[in-house]
Formats: C-alpha cells, sequence, structure tokens
C-alpha cells in the first residue's frame, strides 16, 4: 500500500480468494434499471411505457483499468488461474475484455496511468495456487525475504507498548524467532515474533520453560498431528537452551 500511495494515483484493493470469478474482477450485470417515458404530446391521450433492463456494475480492475488507479491485487495466487485469465490482455495489449458486455461497452481501452501490484505467498503454503506461466511472463517479480534483525524489532516496538516489553526483550526475541528460522522446519514469520512478544509481556521475568510453552503456543498452528508438537516443543526447547536467550 506504501508503494501504492507513493504513485499519488488512486488505489484499488482486492483480496484474492478460492472463490473469487472473473466477474468479481471486472463486474456484471449486478442491478435493475427502470425507464419510464411519458408522452403527453395529444391532450387527450397518454401514452406510457416502461423498460426493466439489468444494469452493468463495474468491479475492481475494470475501476481500476478506466481511472488509471493502481490495484493492489492481494494474495492473488489464492485465485483459481481460470479467473485471473482476464489480466493477460490487460497487461500485454492494454485492453479489457468484458464479457457479457455488447458493442463497443465490451472492451476497455486500459488507462495509460493503470498499474498493478499483485502480492503473493510461496506455492507451499496451503490455500495457493501456481500461476499461470502466461501471467507470470507478464509480471515483474520481485522476492520478498524475511526483514533483516533491526526491521523486525522495530516492528515489534511499534506492536508493543515500552512498559510491556523492553528493548532487551524485544532483542532477544527477535534473536530467538532467526534462530527457529534456521534450525525448525516450519516457517516462523514476524507475526509469530509479534505474538511471542505479546505472551510474553504478561509473565514477569519468564524462565526458560515459560518462554518455550509460549512459543509452542504460537507456532503450533504450523504442524497438524500430536506427534508433531511433542517434536516441535521438544526442537523449541532445544533452542532456547542453546541459544541461552534470556527474556528476564
Amino acid at each position: 500500500m506504501y508503494i501504492a500511495r507513493e504513485r499519488d494515483r488512486p488505489v484499488v484493493w482486492i483480496n484474492g480468494d478460492a472463490d473469487l470469478t472473473t466477474s468479481d474482477l471486472i463486474g456484471d450485470y449486478a442491478e435493475k434499471e427502470k425507464i419510464s417515458e411519458h408522452d403527453k404530446y395529444i391532450h387527450n391521450v397518454l401514452k406510457s411505457k416502461e423498460v426493466v433492463r439489468d444494469r452493468w456494475v463495474d468491479n475492481p480492475l475494470t475501476i481500476a483499468a478506466k481511472e488509471g488507479a493502481t490495484l493492489v491485487y492481494n494474495e492473488f495466487s489464492r485465485t483459481k488461474p481460470i479467473a485471473n485469465n482476464v489480466l493477460l490482455s490487460v497487461f500485454e495489449e492494454g485492453v479489457l475484455e468484458l464479457p457479457g458486455q455488447h458493442g463497443e461497452s465490451r472492451y476497455v481501452d486500459v488507462h495509460p496511468e493503470f498499474r498493478a501490484i499483485l502480492t503473493s505467498n510461496s506455492v507451499e503454503y496451503a490455500g495457493v495456487h501456481k500461476p499461470q506461466d502466461a501471467l507470470l511472463d507478464r509480471l515483474i517479480g520481485i522476492y520478498m525475504d524475511f526483514y533483516d534483525a533491526e526491521t523486525e524489532a522495530e516492528i515489534l516496538r511499534t506492536h508493543l507498548d515500552e512498559d510491556e516489553l523492553s528493548d532487551d526483550r524485544i532483542t532477544e526475541i527477535v534473536t530467538l524467532i532467526r534462530e527457529f528460522r534456521e534450525r525448525l522446519d516450519i516457517t516462523v514469520g514476524t507475526r509469530a515474533a509479534i505474538m511471542i512478544g505479546e505472551g510474553v509481556s504478561v509473565v514477569e521475568d519468564p524462565t526458560q520453560a515459560e518462554l518455550a510453552e509460549i512459543c509452542v503456543d504460537v507456532l503450533t498452528s504450523k504442524v497438524s498431528e500430536y506427534s508433531e508438537v511433542e517434536a516441535l516443543h521438544r526442537d523449541i526447547e532445544d533452542t532456547i537452551q542453546e541459544t541461552e536467550v534470556s527474556i528476564s
């Protein structure tokens, strides 16, 4: 969102989802429009006509393409690839086709200021579809790794009150999180660091065992079987002991 706002253009947001369809991206006939006509040119004759027709409603992609806005398509790979096919002509030919429309209204010339920012997790994540090569060929990919330690510490400071967690504790939590990434067979993101920080903040001078319990509570959602939870618990305890992290 920061990059999108820096363009000083309108920003349109949409979240990818397995149930998202092409219509959710471009629009559909979603409203009824009623038109009434009355003819009173002859004083003793009243002619009246009412026409009810479907009305097209634009959705985020169409709005952004027409207005030259920045489309932020969050988690685009959670959407099934077939729904994203509509993006191909937008990125390549600068034309958006609106199936269901007729005549000149069927095609939209994409505004020259239109830009799109698509975000996605790796395909290893649950619920993520592998994007079609034709779409990836039209994108410039930027791989975003985890934040550096200093940035992660600053993020924790913005989420946690100084009265709740000192700078020393924040530094220790970030150190521990980065050790988890090296040692554990799960993805440990910055959100996990924030949650661990929140857990630590309510315990006065937590022991290593208490710290391990907090970490297990936060990271258990990453595994699916009880045997894996036990193994995770052992690995977390070992990491805390070997790293000699002290949160007290």
